[in-house]
């Protein structure tokens, strides 16, 4: 008797990720079960759970894909400033996002009800931007490290919040934004620079 032939995906990390984002932006975030995506992934619960444990499992998942393909991307050398290169890496993260934008939009409505899982995603979101920092030059260590990974965090969910409205084509309202934060930023952090040195002299 021929053996059945077996259908099931190798990596279906990318599968269970779309179907997670698509059901979102139907039904709400909040609601969404387990049991719906394994469903949707095609996928038994006890397959799903052995990799994704939880929701917020597969919103981190995507959060680190999407570093992969930002890094796998980054073009070595270059003249930009700073600010130049941290604004290719937010909107290619923006790129890399655009096929779950409606989901992630719905995660962030329902993100208020579910304030244990928002944390364990700000933890996530904090190693992604200091990631980011560091694909721009740009230290994360220590102190003040932290400080400029918890800014950057801030620039990038406000400028995710313009993203979710942005309807142009040519994402004109996301860049404007993302640059003006930028540009305040580095306004803040050349005075904090200058104030540094006025109280430590070399």
């Amino acid at each position: 008797m021929a053996k059945k032939a077996e259908t099931k995906q190798a990596d279906p990390s990318k599968s269970v990720i779309a179907a997670a984002l698509r059901l979102a932006a139907e039904r709400g975030w909040a609601a969404l079960a387990l049991a719906d995506i394994a469903a949707a992934a095609k996928l038994s619960l006890a397959e799903l759970y052995a990799t994704y444990p939880s929701k917020t499992a597969i919103l981190i998942a995507l959060s680190r894909e999407v570093d992969r393909q930002v890094l796998a991307g980054l073009e070595e050398g270059g003249e930009e400033s700073t600010r130049d290169r941290l604004f290719d890496l937010i909107m290619k993260r923006f790129d890399a996002l655009a096929p779950y934008r409606e989901g992630l939009s719905a995660v962030a409505r329902d993100a208020g009800r579910d304030p244990v899982a928002a944390l364990c995603g700000m933890g996530q979101l904090a190693r992604s931007m200091g990631l980011m920092l560091e694909a721009a030059g740009v230290s994360s260590s220590g102190l003040v490290g932290a400080l400029r990974t918890k800014a950057l965090g801030a620039i990038y969910l406000a400028t995710m919040r313009d993203w979710f409205r942005d309807d142009s084509t040519d994402k004109a309202r996301t860049m404007a934004a993302l640059d003006g934060r930028l540009r305040r930023a580095e306004g803040w952090a050349r005075r904090f620079d200058r104030q540094g040195v006025a109280k430590n002299p070399a």
